[in-house]
């Protein structure tokens, strides 16, 4: 039992995107069926931003402001103020995650961009610290670097389908099916 929690919490990014998939299962069993593309793009995308967006960099501003020494031995990486800094970027891409799990298209599209542009680069690091130094620590080629590339890339195609298949009206509708929010606005029912 203990391993696999250590493998659950040591491998959040992983986790959390599971967890998002079962939401988004579960959010669309509680709607009336035939569910339309706009309702199974508005389920999976909605929730993929609460946790692999919102939630994930939550639990990584709190690894990189509060166990620095922790994160940074995780990585495979000296202990240095620098996380507190990225830790505070962390909460920045937290906020803008929550906003958007109910927010507008332009919300969402800052929320996906901004953690696809990190998670990218951050995978470029890794690569180049295996190639360079070896370090295969578990935080920096472990399943950390591929959820790295893979967030991305379904973060970047989950805002491709919802540009193509959402039309604001059937968007609406869509979101109070799956969310039960009449919102539009950018900060959701935030306010």
């Amino acid at each position: 039992m203990e391993t696999v929690i250590r493998f659950v919490v040591g491998n959040f990014t992983l986790t959390l995107l599971v967890l998002g998939l079962v939401a988004s299962v579960v959010s669309l069993l509680r709607t009336s069926r035939p569910w339309t593309p706009s309702m199974l793009i508005e389920a999976i995308f909605s929730y993929f931003i609460l946790f692999s967006i919102a939630l994930s960099y939550l639990y990584n501003f709190v690894l990189h402001v509060l166990f620095g020494e922790m994160a940074a031995r995780f990585i495979g990486w000296a202990d240095s103020p620098f996380q507190r800094e990225v830790g505070f970027a962390n909460l920045g891409f937290a906020v803008v995650g929550f906003l958007a799990f109910r927010g507008s298209f332009d919300m969402r599209v800052a929320a996906v961009v901004g953690i696809g542009c990190f998670l990218l680069g951050a995978a470029g690091v890794h690569i180049l610290e295996i190639l360079r130094t070896g370090n295969l620590a578990p935080g920096n080629a472990g399943v950390i670097l591929y959820t790295d590339i893979l967030l991305s890339l379904i973060g970047f195609a989950l805002l491709c389908l919802e540009h193509r298949y959402s039309t604001t009206g059937s968007k609406n509708e869509a979101r109070l099916a799956v969310t039960g929010d009449r919102s539009d606005g950018v900060f959701g029912n935030f306010l």
